[in-house]
């Protein structure tokens, strides 16, 4: 039974903590947060503490923190040849404080208090040695039936690619949802377009999926639409139907 300590209660450590107490075969030893207070919940559970000095011996120390926090929290930890890893898409494994060093980085949006399945979770996990990224697959694989080995190169363009795919179309859900409510339609017209867009996406290139006036180059009713937005929302729409125009200019 692989042993493991989360450090950490944020976004990602809250649902990593939920997964790992669900699962049979993981012993969460123990729950680090700053704050015990947010995590007095867990005690029933399995331990907590909220103290550096207290930290138990395990198998697995996972630093679910901010990526500015991570190395602090690696340096205050007092422990002896044990594998560290970081949850961060973005920080370069490195950083870690230790002779075993490692990343185990859920490819996911996290929602406090918003349940999620971790068994389709991509998870993207790298170590500074082959036994214990062997470690870190076992892992992996009794919580998810995804997961990659890749380098910090790999996993800095893999969070790259889900802040387009993933942030910032959130916030173009959002400028959407703003007009629907501006205009006393409920935001749920727009969910089936939403579904479909991404089910298409799922078999064929986005490249060949696009559609619109910006992929036709339809400059009237582009012109017709900036008519109605906000100067900010136009700087965005622009940008954008430039970005389409010029992608399909370049393929013919």
């Amino acid at each position: 039974m692989i042993e493991i300590i989360v450090i950490g209660y944020g976004n990602v450590g809250s649902h990593l903590i939920e997964v790992l107490l669900s699962n049979t075969s993981i012993n969460l030893k123990q729950v680090y947060n700053r704050s015990i207070e947010k995590i007095e919940h867990l005690l029933s559970k399995c331990p907590i503490t909220n103290s550096f000095d207290e930290i138990l011996e395990a198998d697995v120390y996972i630093i679910a923190v901010s990526d500015d926090e991570i190395s602090t929290v690696s340096k205050a930890l007092k422990i002896d040849n044990k594998l560290v890893v970081h949850t961060s898409g973005s920080v370069d494994m490195n950083i870690l404080n230790s002779n075993r060093k490692g990343v185990f980085y859920p490819l996911q949006t996290f929602t406090k208090n918003k349940s999620i399945d971790f068994s389709n979770i991509p998870l993207c996990i790298e170590a500074n040695n082959d036994s214990d990224l062997i470690l870190l697959e076992k892992l992996a694989s009794k919580i998810s039936n995804n997961s990659f080995i890749l380098d910090s190169c790999q996993r800095k363009k893999m969070h790259l690619a889900a802040v387009f795919v993933n942030n910032f179309a959130n916030h173009l859900y959002h400028i959407g949802y703003t007009i629907c409510e501006e205009n006393t339609v409920p935001f749920e017209i727009l969910h089936p377009l939403m579904e479909e867009t991404l089910n298409k996406i799922k078999g064929i290139p986005p490249l060949d999926s696009q559609t619109g006036p910006a992929k036709r180059n339809d400059q009237k009713t582009i012109t017709l639409q900036l008519g109605q937005l906000s100067e900010a929302q136009q700087k965005i729409y622009m940008s954008l139907t430039n970005s389409i125009i010029n992608t399909y200019k370049n393929h013919g």
